[in-house]
Order: structure tokens, then sequence, then C-alpha cells
């Protein structure tokens, strides 16, 4: 996909009603691209902070790198069943070989069997970029933050258990 047809996600914002005074919500990092994943974890818990997250319950984790967020999710979730969402954040940047896609795909398919397996919210707020320039685009630049429209995401899912 061309950056022409992008997904711009700046105009991403949460318009739920329900109070999340209470709820306990988990952010896994990503430590490779730390820029990137710095920023990411910056819009997200700005989003969760302006729909009434206290800081206090906003648990921050940090990994290795994208390929260990869903055994960390799961970890997080087994050791701590107060947390009631998951964001998991990091950068896959497309590299020579075809190792990218198979991070990318464990990592998709891992996230997503936690959140069945604990029936919780486990966001996926992974870039998966052809370029480094394409993931800054995503991480605060000129297509907004992933992270911010990670933290969108659970914010709607618990709104969903609460419905």
């Amino acid at each position: 996909m061309s950056d022409s047809h992008a997904h711009d996600l700046s105009g991403i914002r949460y318009t739920g009603n329900h109070s999340h005074s209470e709820d306990q919500v988990a952010i896994i990092v990503s430590r490779w691209h730390p820029t990137i994943t710095e920023t990411l974890c910056q819009g997200a818990t700005r989003v969760l902070r302006e729909a009434g997250i206290p800081d206090q319950q906003i648990f921050r984790y940090d990994v290795p790198g994208s390929f260990e967020l869903p055994v960390a999710a799961s970890m997080i979730l087994q050791q701590s069943p107060h947390i009631d969402a998951v964001i998991t954040l990091g950068c896959i940047v497309q590299g020579e070989t075809r190792h990218f896609e198979f991070i990318a795909q464990a990592v998709a398919q891992g996230i997503v069997q936690v959140g069945v397996e604990f029936k919780k919210p486990v966001i996926f707020g992974v870039l998966t970029p052809d370029t480094d320039q394409q993931a800054a685009d995503r991480a605060g630049g000129k297509y907004g933050n992933k992270g911010e429209e990670a933290a969108v995401a659970a914010l709607e899912m618990l709104d969903l258990r609460q419905a």
C-alpha cells in the first residue's frame, strides 16, 4: 500500500461514555525500535488517562521485541487477573528476508490467542511497515499514532463488556 492510500489515524478519538475509573490496563512495549514504540506508548497512555484511568491503574511492561508480546500478555493475565485489558505495542519493519513475515504472523496469531484464552481484550498495536519512515508516520507522524488507536480499541472493548 502506498502512503497516498495509508490509513490516517490522526482522527481516532474515544467517544464512549462509560466510566473507566476502575479499569486496570497493562501496556506491553517492545524495546526493539524504541523511538517508535515509546511514542506509541505515550499515545496509548494519554488516551487511557483522558478516559479516566488513573496512572496507578496503568501498568507498563517492557519486552525485548515484538515476538515476546504474546507470551508477556499471557504471563501478565495469568499472574494479574485484575487486569481488564492489555495493549501490545511493537514495530516490525520489513527487511530483506522472510523473517519479517514469520515474526509478524506469529505475533498477530499469538495476541489473538491470548485474548480468546483469557476472554479479555488484548489489543494488537504492532506496526508492520515496509520502512522506518512509514513507522514514524504512524507513531505520531503524518498518519497519527497507532498507540492512540490501540488504546481507543481497548476502551471500546471494555465498553462492550459493560453493555
